[in-house]
């Protein structure tokens, strides 16, 4: 018996399935818990993390901005021009918006982490990591993008850029999410009815997530047309975008109106063909009928800060719901293969 097979033969031998092909932790990363060599549980739970202070700094900086403390900080990058912190004379607008400031930095660190695991996963794409890059770079860009509103007092299309592009944040952070889940894509299910091609049903489903997306972000986009009509400037002398509230609230509805439609559109594709996106349209549909009645109720009671806050938090949730339905799509978007 020859060297290699009695070294390939030791009973003490894993057998190959058994091996663990993660590489060996190098470095100071052995010493982290985790990081030395993540597992993709561990790299999932840093996208959903990432996802989530996200969808919290939404929430946070609109509160900055219907409390009337976007200049509660009167410069950038420092509170004042002479300090990094607030003093009492700035009182508690001061505090809410240094506070969303230092809440940035804890995303930061959120997104740094979350970029260490990605690189670090051995099962990680390529895009997987572009991905998480371009999120961890797009959060200090989104603080410059916020110093910029702050040295323009509080511009109403500067602030609904800043806060569009958070929203971008969301999205791709939820791409990330669904990429790196541990758990397998639901099974495609066969045809229900044999006289429309299943390639045609299939893609029918596609083109309708995407046409939701697009909708959700055109309905989003108006959202902060009518926030920059309207009452909430972020600071009692901040100017408003001249647009009248009632015409540009009505032209958010309809927006609305068309993304309702779509949604039970595909609600109904969903569970005419038995397709695996049922889930997700359900989930779909109820959010939008939830930001529905939020907003409804804030413009009938004038806009409450509450109110306000839990819209900006929903339309996060509802961009969550729209970039989730054309992942499944495109994931399910395969011709089955039955078992001979």
């Amino acid at each position: 018996m020859t060297t290699s097979q009695t070294s390939s033969t030791r009973p003490d031998d894993p057998a190959p399935a058994e091996r663990d092909p993660r590489p060996a932790a190098r470095g100071v990363w052995r010493f982290i818990p985790g990081f030395g060599r993540p597992t993709i549980r561990f790299v999932h739970r840093w996208a959903i993390a990432l996802l989530v202070s996200n969808v919290g700094i939404v929430a946070t900086g609109g509160a900055v901005r219907v409390t009337g403390s976007g200049l509660g900080c009167p410069t950038w990058p420092r509170c004042t021009d002479n300090s990094f912190v607030p003093h009492e004379e700035l009182g508690i607008h001061g505090a809410i918006e240094f506070g969303n400031r230092m809440l940035t930095w804890v995303l930061i660190i959120i997104a740094i982490a979350a970029w260490v695991a990605v690189l670090r996963y051995a099962g990680s794409a390529r895009r997987d990591k572009w991905t998480v890059t371009l999120i961890a770079l797009g959060i200090p860009f989104q603080g410059v993008i916020g110093g910029i509103t702050v040295l323009t007092d509080l511009n109403p299309w500067v602030v609904a850029l800043h806060f569009l592009l958070s929203m971008a944040l969301v999205s791709a952070a939820t791409v990330l999410v669904y990429r790196l889940r541990p758990y397998p894509t639901p099974a495609e299910p066969a045809a229900v009815d044999a006289d429309v091609p299943a390639s045609a049903t299939r893609r029918l489903g596609v083109y309708l997530a995407w046409l939701i997306y697009v909708v959700t972000w055109v309905t989003i986009y108006l959202g902060t047309v009518v926030t920059g009509s309207g009452p909430h400037a972020g600071d009692v002398d901040a100017p408003r975008n001249g647009l009248d509230p009632d015409n540009a609230t009505q032209l958010h509805a309809d927006a609305v109106f068309v993304l309702v439609g779509l949604g039970l559109a595909a609600l109904v594709y969903a569970r005419v063909f038995a397709r695996p996106q049922q889930r997700s349209a359900l989930v779909f549909v109820a959010l939008l009928a939830l930001q529905g009645v939020i907003g409804f109720v804030q413009f009938a009671t004038d806009l409450p800060v509450a109110l306000v806050i839990a819209h900006m938090f929903g339309s996060a949730l509802l961009l969550i719901g729209a970039t989730w339905q054309v992942l499944v799509a495109r994931a399910t978007d395969q011709p089955r293969v039955d078992a001979a």
